[in-house]
């Protein structure tokens, strides 16, 4: 019997001949059971037509045993059709399609954390094939782990004197092209590209629609039944490989500035998302990308927020209040381009681009790169791949390293008071990066229950000092004076509490390691809270002598407090 691993694709064709329009006619679907004599739910595909009297079906297990199917077919001799396999261990590097982890964040089927790490390439898939070998091996060799790519070809600055070498669809630009048929090399290109991908572990963002196109392809014009026999085709050949993203659209408003299309009405956004939801077998994310107009990231068939930049000077910045907004993983796909073109979106520095991934990273988000620098060839890696040029990749590729070391640690922003953003995950890991500003020395009040080890963190130079010895409460820890620098602290023992004492020296974040120590917070919040709703995270990490102008606490009362959090039990 044939053996497939888990999350490998399972494929079974037919031979069967139809005289009229075999991508339109004629419904092929296959169900799959596992171990018959079991409850697991069975899963239902769509098969497609590829040319040649060919069919085919495709199919992910995500479980290991026996799996049957059998075909249901409008076509009689596709009908009825059954076979079986074994799903065997998956490869060791090979864990899954990505999912929603823990409401902010990402983790592949079989648990391993996925920290998305993004790059933009639109229309690589119509570059010369020798560029797209290129673009395969640069990424190889990258940081980033996924990639947006979209499925038509793009017209659009830098992109007008570039011909497609094949079209989604059977057909010319002079002749027109037939909606209703799909060009079946295209998209055996396609697929062999998102394979090879998967062969790198890099995640495939594919973007189903977007607006720029030249007007004599109309491919933004085809009408609801042809939306959905193109989706439909997209998702029976696609959706088996498990590194498979789905991305509605690339800047969904500019459709509204598109009155004659049908793409320009918002509730018909919905209607497309809900299809690839429901059409989907395995659930792959999906996702929706803004230009200005920024979609309504809680609709049901949305999983993540995938963003573009607010303005060309903020972005990054806003990575917690779209997570507060939406209670779903913020990737922001576009953060602006490293490179030098004529436009505010595509001329940011390295050392720009650099600050905005750690931004975003330390604030609970996942960030994305592109590249736009011009040259006399006009090959921009932002559409057409090739190589990179910029000095953000190895810069990124040090924080992925740097991130990796620790991958236990979803990051959630701790705090963004003062002249550093801490992220990281309380009492075990923390994360104070100070963008643009360069102190020479930092002040920093850690939990009085661990002891931590310390690194100073050059984020630009790529340099990385371990300071000696451990780290507990109040510390001063030295810095270089320079921007972009990033300073780690990570649990590595307890300590015993019952030694320590509390004084009005100590934070409130000492007192509230102590068995009473959450009491004093409730009666300074009683206090305080008609004052400032935000009385708890302004105080966090005072000195509890500080606190009595907030809370109108008498010497005596602060005493009897102190007195509260260290009884001993």
């Amino acid at each position: 019997m044939t053996e497939i691993k888990k999350y490998a694709i399972f494929e079974v064709s037919f031979t069967a001949s139809y005289e009229g329009n075999p991508f339109k006619d004629v419904s092929l679907t296959a169900v799959f059971r596992r171990n018959a004599d079991t409850d697991t739910p069975s899963v239902t595909v769509h098969g497609f037509y590829d040319g040649n009297n060919t069919w085919r079906i495709r199919f992910m297990p995500q479980e290991e045993g026996e799996w049957t199917y059998v075909t249901d077919s409008s076509l009689a001799v596709l009908n009825g059709q059954t076979g079986s396999f074994i799903c065997t261990a998956a490869d060791a590097a090979c864990h899954g399609p990505v999912r929603v982890n823990n409401t902010y964040h990402f983790a592949h089927a079989d648990g391993t954390r996925h920290i998305s790490i993004g790059t933009t390439c639109y229309a690589w898939v119509y570059q010369p094939l020798e560029r797209q070998e290129q673009t395969l091996e640069t990424l190889k060799n990258s940081p980033f782990n996924k990639i947006r790519m979209c499925v038509f070809p793009k017209w659009y600055e830098h992109n007008y004197d570039k011909t497609p070498i094949l079209f989604p669809y059977e057909g010319s630009v002079e002749e027109g092209f037939d909606y209703e048929r799909p060009n079946v090399e295209f998209f055996r290109l396609l697929e062999q590209r998102v394979g090879q991908l998967a062969e790198h572990n890099i995640q495939a963002d594919i973007i189903i629609f977007h607006p720029y196109e030249r007007a004599e392809w109309a491919f933004n014009y085809m009408n609801e039944e042809q939306d959905a026999l193109y989706m439909r085709y997209l998702i029976a050949r696609l959706s088996a490989y498990h590194n498979v993203w789905w991305s509605m659209a690339n800047e969904w408003d500019i459709f509204i500035m598109k009155p004659t299309c049908p793409k320009s009405n918002l509730a018909y956004w919905n209607t497309l998302g809900r299809f690839v939801q429901t059409n989907d077998p395995y659930g792959h994310l999906i996702g929706i990308h803004n230009c200005v107009q920024i979609f309504d990231h809680s609709a049901d068939w949305i999983t993540h927020a995938s963003m573009q930049r607010v303005d060309y000077y903020k972005t990054a910045e806003m990575t917690d209040s779209w997570r507060s907004s939406w209670h779903k993983p913020v990737v922001i796909d576009e953060c602006t381009y490293e490179g030098d073109i004529d436009h505010a979106w595509g001329n940011i520095t390295g050392e720009e681009m650099t600050r905005r991934f750690w931004e975003g990273t330390v604030r609970g988000g996942y960030m994305g790169h592109s590249e736009t620098y011009s040259c006399p060839e006009d090959v921009l890696w932002w559409s057409h791949g090739g190589i990179l040029k910029g000095t953000s990749p190895a810069r990124i590729a040090f924080m992925k390293e740097l991130l990796e070391e620790y991958p236990q640690y979803e990051i959630e922003l701790i705090s963004d008071f003062g002249d550093s953003v801490c992220g990281g995950c309380p009492k075990e890991y923390y994360l104070y990066y100070y963008s643009g500003f360069r102190p020479n020395k930092a002040h920093y009040n850690l939990p009085i229950s661990r002891e931590y080890k310390a690194e100073v963190i050059d984020t630009w130079n790529m340099t990385r000092e371990t300071l000696p010895g451990t780290y507990t409460g109040a510390v001063t820890i030295d810095l270089p004076a320079r921007q972009y620098m990033l300073v780690r602290f990570v649990a590595v023992k307890d300590v015993d509490l019952s030694t320590v004492i509390i004084t009005p020296d100590s934070t409130f974040a000492d007192a509230a390691e102590m068995p009473n120590g959450y009491k004093l917070l409730d009666i300074i919040k009683a206090k305080g809270s008609e004052q400032n709703e935000g009385i708890e995270k302004l105080i966090y990490n005072m000195p509890i002598k500080m606190l009595q102008p907030y809370a109108g606490i008498s010497d005596e009362a602060l005493a009897e407090m102190l007195a509260m959090v260290n009884k001993k039990d």
